[in-house]
This record gives C-alpha cells, structure tokens and sequence, in this order.
C-alpha cells in the first residue's frame, strides 16, 4: 500500500514525512511530552483506484512506463469506468474491459451521484459506444495523434454531454481545465513521495514565516 504523506509545522518549516518523528529533524527538539505548534495533517493524496470510482474518467500510466510516473515527459493512458468499475479504454487492438490494472491513476467523476436515469443507462451507453465501428481496429485504425485513447474517451464524455443537452468541450479545453491541474497535483505529490523516501524528510519554508518575512522586508 501506498503510504500517507503528512504534514507539521515546527521552528518556521513546514515538514513533509510518512509518520511523525520523536524530535524535529531541523532544530533537533525533543518532541517528548510536547505539543507541536499545529497538529498534523494529511496531505491528499491524488491517486485513486480507478475500478472503485464509477462513472468516471481515468488517467494512469502507460504499461511503457515502466516507472509508472505523472509528469510531462512520460506517457500516459485514458478510459472510463462504467458502474461496476471495469475501466474502458482504446488501444491498437480495439477497446478493452480492464478488470484490473487501474489501482493507481488520476479519475475525474462525470456523473452527480443524484444524477439517477443517466447512471442506470451509463453501462448501455459505454458499451453500445465502445462497440461502434470507429473502435474496430478491423474499420479504423488507431493512429498517435489523431485517433487514440484520449479520442475515444473525450468523444464518449461529449456523448453523454449531448444527452444532458449541454455543449461539447474541444479537447483544449478538456485538458486544461480537468486534467492538466490533475496531472500536476499528481507530480507533485509523486515527486514528495520520491523525497520523503529518500531522505526521510521534505522541509521546506512554512507559509507562515514566508509572509512574515514578506511584510517584514516592506516595512
């Protein structure tokens, strides 16, 4: 399992860990019988197992990445989960129904959970969608840039917008506004996992002393 990042406050640093230690690893006080300036918190974390997020768009890994990694140079692999958490998503061989494999990627919920007519038809849709003859590798061809993974998920959202009668989103928009800020926070958290694991501690400058010291050199 994954582990938990949190996060405590202690001689003006904000301190990034797995578990709280018996004294600060900067200033070296005994946390012992102390009360730190500000409780722990949680940092969320935001990977979700993407067969238990229904109704959902998911971003993960590609099996080429190897190092299963978030960030703008490695490759990554789209779909969308129907109600009972089998991921749907577009390869050089067709659409495939992944039962397993998704344990750790970004989801994007698209449904509202009073969203009722629409989730009890959202399996019929999904696979009466994925059977169409543009996902036929025998009909169409999957090609990088033009008809991929991302075509058939984003074609498939937009699909389920029209029934809403609302209006489709390009695919500039799409990724700007929901996936790119995901993809982000993602490497982000990634890379303060990689830290932590490393040298047991992130620390860095608390918001609270960067203020201070902010009005302090305007005085």
């Amino acid at each position: 399992m994954e582990k938990n990042v949190i996060k405590f406050s202690h001689c003006g640093k904000a301190i990034f860990c797995f578990f709280v230690p018996e004294q600060c690893p900067e200033c070296g006080v005994s946390f012992s019988g102390k009360r730190l300036e500000e409780a722990p918190v949680s940092v969320p974390n935001p990977f979700s197992n993407g067969h238990k997020v229904l109704c959902a768009f998911l971003v993960a890994p590609t099996e080429a990445n190897t190092l299963r990694e978030f960030n703008g140079g490695s490759d990554l692999h789209t779909g969308i989960t129907d109600t009972n958490g089998v991921v749907y998503n577009y390869t050089k061989n067709g659409v495939c129904r992944d039962h397993q494999g998704w344990e750790r990627c970004i989801s994007i919920p698209l449904v509202q959970p009073d969203m009722y007519n629409l989730i009890n038809q959202w399996d019929q849709y999904l696979e009466k969608f994925s059977s169409a003859q543009m996902w036929d590798p025998l009909c169409q061809s999957f090609h990088e840039e033009s008809h991929n993974c991302y075509s058939f998920t984003l074609t498939f959202i937009n699909r389920m917008l029209a029934t809403q009668s609302k209006r489709a989103l390009s695919k500039d928009e799409f990724t700007r506004t929901f996936v790119l800020p995901r993809i982000k926070q993602a490497s982000k958290y990634s890379l303060l996992c990689q830290e932590i694991s490393k040298n047991h501690f992130y620390i860095v400058n608390s918001l609270k002393e960067d203020v201070r010291g902010g009005q302090s050199d305007g005085d």
